[in-house]
């Protein structure tokens, strides 16, 4: 009868164990995924930021670069896919199809910026213009504010995603559906400067 009750005393210790265990599991994973979606906010208001700076340099330019439409609308067009690609991402932080849309229209868009800054050097007017030469300064500021808030989700996402991947964690994690998030590769091309071109 003792060695009954010992057994059974040694069996609720063993599932109290687990289930504090598997508590604290859980809780450090929503913690480390509440900290890359709240990165991602960081990103995301810096990414806002950047798409009202957009409208303001293409009606800057409107006045002087009237034979240059099709670039203008280019700019707006990869603005508004970046918009709608960058609502999906902050939707779900994590979700490597969204993050992977996102990164593709930010690139369109860096493009069509970095195009939008080299027609502009075209035009003396508009390159002395101290309005557009502030927007364009603005914009680089905004462009590194970006980079530093990548860089801190991707830190956020890579500890995250080895919290949940280490044993026992991957237990728990899988037993909930903790989902594995994906990083973000924004690689910016430099529109602060006009792209050199030499022969």
């Amino acid at each position: 009868m003792k060695g009954l009750l010992v057994i059974s005393l040694l069996l609720i210790v063993a599932i109290v164990l687990v289930a504090v265990v598997t508590i604290s599991i859980y809780n450090r994973l929503i913690r480390s995924r509440n900290q890359y979606e709240n990165a991602f906010s960081q990103i995301d208001i810096q990414m806002r930021r950047r798409y009202d700076l957009i409208p303001n340099l293409v009606e800057t330019a409107k006045g002087y670069v009237k034979h240059e439409r099709e670039t203008l609308e280019a700019v707006i067009a990869a603005r508004t896919g970046a918009m709608i690609a960058e609502k999906v991402a902050a939707a779900s932080p994590g979700d490597a199809k969204a993050v992977q849309n996102l990164q593709q229209a930010e690139g369109t868009l860096d493009r069509a910026l970095v195009n939008f800054r080299s027609v502009a050097e075209q035009y003396p007017e508009l390159k002395a213009d101290k309005v557009m030469g502030q927007l364009f300064e603005e914009l680089g500021s905004t462009e590194n504010r970006i980079s530093f808030a990548r860089q801190a989700y991707n830190d956020a996402v890579t500890t995250y995603n080895t919290l949940r991947e280490v044993f026992p964690n991957n237990r728990v994690a899988g037993a909930f559906n903790f989902r594995s998030a994906a990083l973000l590769d924004l690689e910016r091309e430099k529109i602060s400067e006009a792209p050199r071109v030499s022969f």
